[in-house]
């Protein structure tokens, strides 16, 4: 059982992005924060805010010995039914970072505790109102990058995948506690029946531990997104269609060969899929080390990309350079994009088709804006083979969810054979049990106090 010995504190924190906005808001939570709340509060009204109803809104000022501190409206949401089920007021001032920090230290003297990074949804999970993975869903609706990857989080935050993992448990628990009854009641032996049911069981349980997984991978390029590499000899266009798809000027465009010395890296949306594009230095000779270190770079980012757009001039014959790049891109995951397709072709398409055997092959004009959709549709299919994700069904994308799934599909498996192959009740039951204890982990009835605290340190302190 995960041990916490902070839940008797009253916590706050600054909840607001940290620079100057409109409005900033100051979060607390705990059995004192309305008690402190009228300690610096005062309404216009003058009523305080332990009379007032949950759920409304109250005008007034923070008050530091007799002196306003500042012109707020402050919101009370009483226990139970709030984030953190427990007392909660949000101090809503004006948003700039002097007037934060003022309130913010006037609450810790006046007896609140600054928050742990995710401390406010760590109590939410402590006290019940939420699990783990609905939990870790509101770090990925923060984070998200996409809409596509912002709609999966929240069905997440929903319990869309709590209440698949209970459903499942509930099965696997059936069958524990089935086997236990054989095993502590041996005059009653398992028949042809029972034994053809527990199997049933485990088959369907495993399947759809199989469902959860077969998403995984499209989960997973929703959430972390693609290393998609620019690489090419110099001049070839890799930054003019870098700032293509990025859909603005971010690289230095020039006719001078070796313009871009260093590598440019940038997020980008292709039909709803996150991508970090990065544009690599095109010179393969180097003439200082400057340049030394920019192809350094451009070798290592090129062999850690999930995809890479290999970019030739079509206008010229390939040279040198093409051919050396042609043959250390020839084990990656490639699209081979002839640019300049608005001039005459000066390629010969076989000796490329040979070298880049089912690679597919794009023909752009960059300068005229031209085949940038058929790019696009390419970089997609060959990333997803399959065109499209289904945002609409619950997919899973952490990587800790998916090490637990794939470890309880494993024991699954090992329960299913030891039943058709006549092994000890005990060890079926035993990996049925382990079973229960992955899907457990995931959803925190079961978890290791480290990781959790591993897990809420991603968080930032005002969530």
């Amino acid at each position: 059982m995960y041990q916490y010995h902070g839940l008797e504190d009253t916590i706050v924190a600054i909840s607001t992005p940290v620079g100057h906005g409109a409005i900033g808001i100051i979060r607390l939570s705990g059995k004192d924060a309305i008690v402190i709340g009228d300690r610096i509060f005062k309404a216009k009204n003058n009523k305080l805010l332990a009379e007032a109803k949950s759920f409304t809104v109250h005008y007034g000022w923070i008050q530091k010995d007799a002196a306003i501190v500042d012109e707020v409206m402050v919101t009370v949401i009483k226990a139970p039914r709030s984030y953190t089920t427990e007392d909660i007021l949000e101090i809503n001032c004006h948003g700039g970072p002097v007037a934060l920090k003022s309130i913010l230290n006037f609450v810790l003297e006046s007896g609140a505790r600054l928050a742990e990074p995710g401390e406010f949804t760590k109590r939410a999970f402590l006290n019940g109102r939420i699990d783990l993975t609905q939990a870790e869903a509101v770090l990925d609706v923060i984070q998200s990058k996409t809409d596509a990857f912002l709609k999966i989080s929240t069905h997440q935050l929903k319990g869309e995948l709590s209440t698949e993992l209970e459903s499942i448990r509930e099965i696997l628990m059936d069958i524990y506690t089935e086997i236990e009854a054989i095993i502590n009641f041996p005059e009653d032996e398992i028949d042809a029946q029972s034994k053809g049911n527990i199997i049933k069981a485990i088959e369907l349980a495993g399947g759809r531990v199989q469902n959860l997984l077969l998403s995984a991978e499209q989960g997973r390029l929703l959430k972390d997104g693609i290393k998609l590499v620019l690489c090419g000899r110099p001049n070839v266009g890799k930054s003019s269609l870098l700032n293509l798809l990025l859909k603005t000027p971010r690289a230095i465009v020039s006719d001078i060969a070796g313009t871009t010395r260093d590598t440019i890296e940038e997020d980008a949306q292709i039909n709803g899929i996150p991508f970090r594009l990065v544009d690599t230095a095109g010179i393969l000779e180097p003439r200082d080390l400057i340049e030394k270190e920019a192809v350094h770079r451009s070798h290592q980012h090129i062999k850690a990309a999930d995809l890479v757009l290999f970019v030739i001039d079509s206008s010229e014959e390939l040279s040198d350079q093409d051919y050396a790049l042609m043959d250390m891109l020839e084990q990656q995951n490639v699209i081979v994009v002839f640019n300049k397709c608005d001039l005459k072709c000066m390629i010969e398409n076989a000796i490329v088709k040979e070298k880049f055997l089912h690679k597919p092959i794009v023909r752009v004009s960059v300068l005229k804006k031209e085949g940038m959709a058929d790019l696009e549709q390419a970089v997609v299919e060959q990333i997803l083979p399959q065109k499209r994700i289904d945002t609409d069904r619950l997919l899973v994308s952490s990587v800790r969810h998916i090490n637990a799934l794939k470890e309880c599909l494993t024991v699954l498996t090992r329960a299913q054979e030891s039943m058709n192959g006549n092994a000890f009740l005990e060890v079926v039951s035993e990996d049925v049990k382990r079973g229960v204890n992955f899907l457990d982990a995931i959803t925190g009835r079961n978890i290791d106090n480290d990781l959790l605290d591993t897990i809420f340190s991603q968080f930032c302190i005002g969530k």
